[in-house]
Order: C-alpha cells, then structure tokens, then sequence
C-alpha cells in the first residue's frame, strides 16, 4: 500500500461541504507513530500538553521551547499526516514576534501552526511569511480567566464571535478551531465561514471535530463531561504494571545476595 500524502491546509480548506475533519492531540512519538496510521487529517500538537503531560495548572506554562520539543517529537513519529503546532503563550504579541515564533515550530516539523484570538495582523503576517496558520475562537485558555464556560450563549457574544471567525477566515486561515462554544453559534459560524470549523465542546454542527488524545484514549481520571472516552489506558497500565511488580517481587532472591551474605570471590 502507497504512503499517503499529507493533506495541505489548501486541501483541509477545500474539504468544507465535502467531509468532516477528524483532529486529535499528540505530543510524542509513540503517540504520533500510532496516531499515523489510522487516516487522521490534522495532529494537533497543543499547548494543552502542558496540563495534560506536564501536570501544570495551565497552558500559560508552556515555553515555545518546550513547544518545539514536542513538535520535532511529533514530527519524529509522523510521516503521513498534517501537523500543526500551537503557538504558546506570550510568543505572538506583535506580527513580528508571531512571524519568528511560527517559524520556531515550522523549523521543529509542523506544517502550520494556531494561534488563540482574532489577531488579524499576527495571522496575515504569518501568513505572509509563507507559512499556514489555523485560528481559534471561543474559549482562549491562554487568556481565559474565571474558569471555562461555554461561550456564544448571548446574542452580543455570539455575534461577537461570529465576527471573529469571520475576520480569521478573511486574513487567510485554513481552518478554525471553535472551542466550548453553543452549539447554535458554533452552526452559525460554520455557515458563515468559507475555512473549515473544528469543534471541540462546541457542538455537532461544525465541519470537524478535536479531542485531546489522553480524555479520548482515558489516560486521566476526570475526563471532560463532553468527552466519550474510547478506551481506559490508564486502567490497563496499571494494570500491566502492577502485574509485572507482582511477577518481579514473586522471583525467588539469588542465594548469593540475600540479605547479610556477601559474595566472596
């Protein structure tokens, strides 16, 4: 069987009305070798990793160093499928600094990369630098403050983000991530878009869908109430692991190391 091609963004844009977009998280390589193989269209390698892999309280404590770590990881496992890299925290203020923080990751093995907000002049200049940029609307956990809500649930805000989506779509984005977000809105902006809308939280309506792998694959306890685990991998490591210190601690002990002898030569 031939190798497939990677989809370009001009590709995953082309998609819109013709098939749905199925997005996962990945951030290291035995991830992204077993993620390779099953037809994704889009690995996302999130700044979520931070929370997820890393323990921390929030992705704010993702560096772009430790971003480009887990890209070139990533990018080491995956061969046949886009990648996409998050920009994290703080590394897009201005278009400049977008522009050098974008090619970071590019340098690192993404094909393109996503950024949180209608930053309008930080997208176009990525864009302009010759390098594909996804957009995010709705929740923007970098910034967000209070706690996650669902977003888009008043007609103000709704249309706010509707604007939004509308700005990231005419700088140029291939696709836009719509997270925690109503599901009549998240249909809204979907229609009102010519890029490809990815869901995560927000609803049936969009034209993809994104999980993080560890809540689809239950490698965490307390999944999010919107996810349907798959699997529960974190029981089977366990279990794996508790059964090979079983099978360890059971071995008879050497008679030349039990304890008070010494080995005399």
């Amino acid at each position: 069987m031939g190798r497939r091609l990677i989809l370009s963004p001009a590709d995953i844009r082309a998609l819109k009305g013709r098939r749905r977009l199925a997005m996962l998280t990945a951030y290291d390589y035995p991830m992204a070798l077993a993620l390779d193989q099953v037809g994704l269209d889009i690995m996302l390698v999130g700044d979520s990793m931070g929370e997820v892999e890393l323990g921390y309280d929030s992705t704010r404590a993702v560096t772009l160093e430790m971003m480009a770590h887990h890209v070139r990881a990533v990018a080491n496992g995956a061969t046949r499928t886009h990648i996409c890299g998050d920009l994290p925290a703080d590394t897009y203020t201005t278009p400049a600094q977008a522009v050098e923080s974008a090619q970071v990751l590019i340098d690192a093995g993404a094909h393109s990369v996503k950024l949180e907000g209608a930053l309008v002049p930080q997208v176009e200049a990525i864009i302009a630098a010759g390098i594909p940029v996804m957009g995010h609307v709705g929740l923007l956990p970098q910034t967000a403050e209070g706690g996650y809500r669902k977003h888009g649930k008043t007609t103000e805000e709704a249309s706010q983000l509707a604007a939004d989506a509308r700005a990231l779509d005419a700088a140029g984005c291939y696709a836009i991530v719509i997270e925690c977000v109503d599901a009549e809105a998240s249909r809204e902006i979907t229609e009102a878009v010519t890029a490809p809308t990815i869901g995560i939280a927000a609803g049936t309506d969009c034209d993809g869908q994104v999980l993080v792998s560890t809540d689809l694959l239950g490698l965490l306890p307390n999944p999010p109430a919107f996810v349907q685990a798959r699997a529960n991998l974190r029981e089977i490591i366990q279990g794996a692991a508790a059964e090979f210190a079983a099978e360890v601690r059971a071995t008879a002990v050497p008679p030349a190391v039990r304890a008070g002898e010494t080995h005399q030569r």
